[in-house]
């Protein structure tokens, strides 16, 4: 039978018991189960070393003996461990190793091993790419020692669907704090002093958006969170609720008690799965142990949760949008004044944060203030979680203190380019964001810093891009995602992104004509002073910022009709080298256009007139005697 907690006595009580009952686990193997590494057949090694475990007695020595019952190795699912490049990942506690890339067939050596013989299978450790000596533990790899983890401090090493091991971690004492030893404007003081900015895009300070939701004459309030994250390549906001759902809740349930909110809604994209699947539970097991619901902890404090599941549309990161798609209508941005804090969910004061910002306000409230001012900078403090992904050798979750430079992320903790590539520009904050190129790496990175270079910190995507990247190509593909995700409510962001999409699709074409240029930022400038919403005034950014920093590129496109990094396919020269070329035919005989002539012992020559640019011609020959010009 469930046991329901009714007092911050019974959960400090219940905390030590089930923290007990993990220590006293001889062996604890710990399967990352987020869905990075489930894409890897992760859960296939979970069955495998569920089915060994059930036969395999350890020696009480390698742990602490357990009161009852079999020293079987106990096997569970994790959250998330960040280190996406090489999972699927296992970790073996209480020796602390890290397993990467462990596939079904290496569990038993692992048990015969690891388990059995407290020895380390070597060829399954991480090794530093530079110096090549094994990382034995998660420390210890180049990845994880350049991240300070708040917000992701127990994704890995809790199972996501367990509450007890959640209560075990220390979840949920921030809630019984603030409900038993803090008022409602200490709690909100509290986050104000912190400092704690919004992490979904605009950065605006939590705390503030507490206080006017609290201020309000109206009685009836709403906590929603957004968990929608629609940008292309970001996993932030997924990782976290698939890892640590509680902390989340727990952190909306803070939220709720300061501004005296009684019902909260989570909205969360309907590609999320897995995250849906576990917040469901995560809110069904805190309901029934009395952390959710009526009178929760006996404090006499109640609030519900809901879960909304969105059709991923991208304008529905936008708050209004959000909010009007929650109550049923069509998720479209409206003209503000009032604000959500005034009239938000169903036409009542809201507060609105996304994943992230609720997921630190529990260490906040247990740590204090000034503890969260001393990680970060002095207007950007705490730290920031990143979905680091592109041409980068170690891809993946990462959380660094604000004041970090792009830097240090992309060649410390990434690795640097992959295949020892020049790097060539980085794209942050996703559609609504810019390109940083070499010469802005070292510079800071939080939400002021990132401004003054013409991009946004945005919900925290970062695509590294190297010296086989097209930047055009890159500013078309961004505003061809942003004009497609247009709710088409204004006129500007509807008719502008498809007037600037069109223009870069003759550039990459090689219809391009210098006046484009000057176009593209008219219309740029037009969108961001008079679109109606904030994803609309950033649509043109990855524009702007790749005219700004690569204006050869373009010009390249536009004059000389080539794309210099022999992307675009429409301006691509295939060229048949003279001196490898054996006159075997295969490239003749395999274009669909009969662009290529030639005859025995004479090298072919490719007709550029007629040739469509298929490259079917390259693929055929086996000399590698054609190429890109």
């Amino acid at each position: 039978m469930t046991e329901r907690i009714s007092s911050r006595e019974q959960l400090n009580a219940l905390r030590d018991k089930y923290t007990a009952a993990i220590e006293h686990e001889p062996v604890r193997i710990l399967v990352c189960a987020g869905t990075g590494c489930q894409a890897s057949g992760s859960l296939a090694v979970w069955e495998k070393m569920s089915e060994l475990a059930a036969g395999t007695e350890v020696s009480v020595e390698f742990g602490a003996e357990i009161a009852h019952g079999k020293n079987f190795p106990a096997v569970h699912k994790s959250g998330c461990l960040g280190f996406c490049e090489q999972g699927p990942l296992v970790r073996i506690e209480p020796l602390g190793v890290l397993y990467t890339k462990v596939k079904p067939e290496d569990c038993e050596e692992i048990f015969d091993v690891t388990v059995r013989n407290k020895d380390i299978v070597h060829r399954l450790l991480y090794k530093n790419k530079i110096t090549g000596e094994e990382c034995f533990n998660q420390d210890e790899i180049p990845f994880y020692k350049g991240q300070t983890r708040v917000v992701l401090r127990t994704c890995g090493k809790i199972d996501p669907e367990s509450i007890d091991e959640a209560i075990a971690a220390g979840e949920y004492q921030a809630l019984a704090k603030a409900l038993f030893t803090m008022s409602q404007e200490e709690v909100i003081k509290t986050v104000l002093d912190s400092k704690l900015r919004g992490r979904g895009g605009g950065g605006f300070v939590a705390g503030k958006k507490w206080q006017q939701v609290a201020g309000q004459p109206e009685k009836i309030r709403y906590i929603v969170c957004n968990g929608d994250e629609g940008d292309p390549g970001a996993f932030m906001d997924c990782s976290i609720m698939e890892g640590d759902p509680h902390r989340m809740i727990e952190g909306m349930i803070i939220a709720a008690y300061a501004v005296g909110a009684q019902e909260g809604y989570i909205y969360v994209r309907a590609e999320y799965p897995l995250a849906v699947k576990r917040l469901n539970l995560a809110i069904k097991q805190a309901t029934e142990r009395g952390l959710l619901g009526d009178n929760i902890l006996g404090s006499g404090f109640s609030f519900r949760l809901n879960i909304n599941r969105g059709a991923g549309a991208f304008v529905c990161g936008e708050g209004s949008a959000l909010t009007a798609s929650i109550e049923g209508k069509r998720g479209m941005p409206r003209v503000k004044p009032p604000r959500t804090v005034e009239q938000g969910l169903f036409g009542k004061p809201t507060v609105l944060n996304n994943v992230e910002t609720y997921a630190n306000v529990p260490q906040i409230i247990l740590d204090g203030a000034e503890w969260y001012r001393s990680i970060g900078t002095e207007n950007s403090p705490g730290t920031k979680t990143f979905a680091l992904t592109g041409a980068v050798r170690n891809t993946g979750l990462v959380e660094v203190p604000f004041g970090i430079t792009p830097r240090k992320i992309i060649f410390d903790i990434g690795g640097g380019i992959r295949n020892d590539k020049k790097f060539k520009a980085v794209q942050i904050g996703g559609p609504s964001g810019g390109c940083l190129t070499e010469s802005q790496l070292d510079e800071p990175l939080d939400f002021d810093s990132v401004k003054k270079l013409g991009v946004i910190v945005g919900s925290g995507g970062l695509v590294v891009m190297d010296e086989d990247t097209c930047m055009v190509e890159v500013a078309r593909f961004f505003m061809e995602f942003t004009h497609r995700e247009s709710c088409g409510k204004c006129v500007p962001c509807r008719e502008g992104t498809l007037r600037m999409l069109e223009t870069l699709e003759r550039i990459v074409a090689g219809q391009g004509e210098m006046k484009d240029i000057d176009e593209l930022r008219t219309l740029a400038d037009l969108i961001i002073h008079t679109a109606l919403c904030g994803l609309g005034k950033s649509a043109p950014l990855p524009v702007v910022s790749t005219l700004n920093a690569f204006p050869e590129e373009y010009i390249a496109h536009i004059q000389d009709k080539k794309c210099p990094a022999h992307v675009c396919q429409k301006l691509k020269q295939y060229i048949i080298d003279e001196a490898k070329c054996r006159s075997c035919s295969k490239c003749a005989r395999g274009c669909p256009v009969q662009a290529i002539d030639g005859k025995p012992k004479v090298p072919y020559v490719i007709n550029q007139d007629k040739c469509i640019k298929c490259g079917a011609c390259q693929s055929a020959c086996p000399f590698k005697a054609i190429y890109v010009a």
